[in-house]
């Protein structure tokens, strides 16, 4: 499981340290991508190849199915840690996440999300500042 929130700097040749705890199931390789909110979605291979298999079974003919397949795999970087936890984020993807010096990751369970600090603070209190709203978010997907 990727759970947890972490700040890491990002070093001058672009890389970022992934967090000790994710290390292990990350060591085998993972895919960076643009997210949908401005954030970046990083997979662990085996996750993404299950998902690049679902995405791939969508319809050609079918407009917004092509489009969401040129978000996901066009931006799509692959990488394997270096002995210091460190991956690579193109220079594309950070200007795309608005990351710069520092960023913020996020364990979502089967995958993270990669945010710039000043995005994922403001998300973060937008959302705990409305905890009725968060309410009916939940009650809305039957949580």
């Amino acid at each position: 499981m990727l759970l947890g929130e972490f700040e890491h700097t990002i070093d001058d040749k672009g890389r970022i340290t992934v967090p000790a705890k994710f290390r292990g199931r990350l060591a085998a390789g993972l895919i960076v991508t643009k997210g949908i909110d401005p954030c970046l979605w990083l997979y662990p291979a085996d996750v993404w190849a299950d998902l690049a298999q679902e995405i791939n079974t969508l319809p050609l003919t079918e407009p917004r199915a092509r489009e969401f397949r040129r978000q996901v795999f066009a931006s799509a970087s692959d990488s394997v840690p270096d002995r210091q936890g460190r991956v690579i984020i193109p220079p594309y993807l950070r200007q795309y996440a608005d990351i710069d010096k520092q960023a913020v990751i996020i364990g979502l369970y089967d995958h993270c999300e990669i945010w710039s600090p000043e995005r994922w603070r403001e998300r973060q209190a937008r959302s705990d500042n409305d905890p009725d709203a968060r309410a009916e978010q939940f009650a809305s997907l039957g949580i």
